[in-house]
């Protein structure tokens, strides 16, 4: 059974950083791409960035593009989302997401529906 688990949300002010983790366990050899998602109070779920697993290609947001850097550790099947320069409108649950190879995908790797395996969330505070 396939699991995501993340750590490393919290408060910072503006200006600050964090660095978020996400650790899969089960099947880890199928992994295609794995990702981070937010989603702010009254907003829908928004893509972030994401990686994929082989060949280590990255993807951004615009909005984060420049302060967000995504990174993995395949030994550790491991991603990290590390955040930059951060601003109250980064403030959200951010979730870790897994698309594993062999799935059908309804989305491409910017979409939520392109991920079939999502970690509890954790929340990111930026105070000004």
């Amino acid at each position: 059974q396939v699991q995501l688990v993340e750590s490393g949300g919290g408060l910072v002010q503006a200006g600050g950083s964090l660095r978020l983790s996400c650790a899969a366990s089960g099947r880890t050899s199928s992994i295609y791409a794995m990702g981070w998602f937010r989603q702010a109070p009254g907003k829908e779920r928004e893509f972030v960035a994401a990686t994929t697993w082989g060949g280590g290609s990255a993807y951004y947001a615009d909005s984060v593009k420049g302060r967000f850097t995504i990174s993995r550790d395949n030994a550790k099947n491991t991603v990290y989302l590390q955040m930059n320069s951060l601003k109250p409108e980064d403030t959200a649950v951010y979730y870790c997401a897994g698309r594993w190879s062999g799935g059908i995908y309804a989305g491409g790797i910017y979409a939520a529906s392109g991920y079939n395996y999502w970690g509890q969330g954790t929340q990111v505070t930026v105070s000004s």
